[in-house]
């Protein structure tokens, strides 16, 4: 999905936990890391990094988001109101916008003379990349340095709110951004239909392969998959592309940097695999005409046994089929440590440069990001992206999915979404994807030409 696309439906709408609430007053994000700790800075931004705001003089922290549905939008206005009694000095003044509507604004925003403090930036290089390079957000080195940020996020999280200074390196570098949320595609299935044709969750790749065939020959639909509007099958396509290709190759290709080919034989290999499948009927009929939304609630009524997506379907797929839906991440390599597959974040808490007071910024990211924080983010029904398996819900498709996301996260497993790459790459990869499952591409074709718009870029970019 592209990332404008994927992030309008939002992240995984988790339905809420049946724990008991947790009271604020007992449960005071960020209280764990209000000390008076300073740490020289690491990018020259500032002369010492103050993580004790009590002191500082009144003052308004403006911050703007896209956390609109309900309980992202409840997450925040708690987590707002907690900040604010803690530090009576400051006062938050929140925009919150639909994802599109904030895609529309921001870049005017940071070049205005009233930009906010803080802001949602997607990671994208057409957003966050942008911003970075025109110097419209601040690195957060220092404040990662002395809240213990990169303890407590892994990296395999932290890259995807990681650029060069100039903006051209998507992935390493500075840190300009904080989540809060998780994702992970991976495989919803139905457990009656399982059940019928006597099958387990698969242990491995080669597993889920073999089951591939032994659904089709019992008359059942494998794979279920709408892609009209081509950007569906890059999320059938990266776990494929997971199962064949060196991760730290995928990354490259997927953060749009220099040292990595479209053309290489592991990239063939998985176009070749997803082509297979294709041909050998693996897909629900009509697939490439079919519309997304249709196609995963056929999921629903029985019209397949396996469904390739994000985890941002769980909440739907349960409120219809409750303990019929499972999930589990694609099946690792036989061999391999870990599962690898498309994932990522919610968008990231940024600090523009424009901020009055960056360690006020800072210290409201750190606040909304720590661990008391993602226990909130649970109770209201959002994925934390981090210490997710401290925060299970009590059984169901929701806890799988936190057991994936927690086990392929922690474990270096997440890999970019494909179209992160390059501006065009979402319409090139999406369209080339349909030609070759049609069989209108070989392989080797959809390789050259996927090949030919990340080649283009990463010299364009040098």
């Amino acid at each position: 999905m592209t990332s404008s696309l994927r992030h309008a439906r939002g992240v995984v709408g988790v339905a809420a936990l049946a724990a008991a609430s947790l009271a604020l007053a007992a449960c005071t994000p960020g209280s764990n890391t209000g000390s008076e700790e300073t740490s020289e800075p690491t990018t020259g931004e500032a002369a010492e990094v103050v993580t004790d705001i009590s002191d500082l003089e009144d003052q308004t922290l403006v911050v703007w988001d896209q956390e609109v549905r309900g309980g992202q939008n409840e997450q925040m206005e708690r987590l707002n109101e907690a900040f604010m009694e803690q530090y009576p000095n400051i006062t938050i003044e929140r925009n919150s916008q639909a994802f599109e509507d904030l895609e529309t604004t921001l870049p005017l925003a940071l070049t205005g003379d009233d930009a906010p403090d803080v802001v949602q930036a997607n990671n994208s290089r057409g957003q966050m990349g942008r911003f970075v390079g025109a110097g419209q957000l601040v690195p957060l080195d220092p404040w990662a340095e002395a809240y213990g940020w990169t303890e407590r996020y892994p990296e395999s999280v932290l890259q995807y709110s990681s650029y060069s200074e100039d903006g051209a390196t998507f992935g390493e570098g500075n840190l300009y951004g904080m989540p809060q949320v998780g994702e992970i595609v991976g495989v919803f299935y139905s457990k009656p239909k399982l059940e019928e044709l006597g099958l387990e969750v698969p242990e491995t790749w080669a597993d889920f392969e073999a089951q591939l065939a032994t659904i089709k020959d019992a008359g059942e639909t494998p794979l279920l998959l709408g892609n009209i509007e081509q950007w569906p099958a890059l999320h059938v396509f990266g776990p494929v592309q997971g199962a064949y290709v060196d991760r730290a190759e995928i990354r490259t290709l997927g953060f749009g940097n220099e040292g990595a080919s479209w053309t290489a034989d592991s990239n063939l290999q998985a176009a070749t695999t997803i082509q297979e499948w294709a041909e050998s009927g693996y897909f629900n009929e009509g697939f490439n005409g079919a519309d997304y939304d249709a196609v995963w609630q056929s999921l629903t009524e029985g019209g397949g046994v396996y469904l390739i997506g994000g985890s941002w379907l769980a909440a739907d797929l349960e409120a219809a089929m409750g303990e019929d839906v499972g999930f589990f991440p694609p099946p690792a390599v036989e061999g391999a440590e870990t599962s690898v597959t498309t994932g990522g974040t919610g968008l990231p808490f940024t600090i523009t440069s424009a901020a009055e007071t960056p360690d006020v910024a800072a210290a409201y990211i750190d606040f909304i990001t720590s661990a008391d924080a993602m226990a909130i983010l649970a109770e209201t029904g959002n994925m934390p992206v981090v210490e997710t398996a401290e925060h299970l819900p009590e059984g169901g498709v929701q806890s799988e999915i936190f057991t994936a996301f927690d086990e392929v996260s922690q474990n270096d497993g997440l890999v970019p979404y494909l179209d992160y790459a390059t501006p065009t790459m979402a319409e090139t990869i999406g369209q080339a994807l349909q030609a070759l499952m049609a069989g209108e591409m070989t392989p080797e074709e959809f390789a050259e030409a996927v090949e030919a718009d990340y080649a283009d870029f990463v010299a364009s970019n040098q």
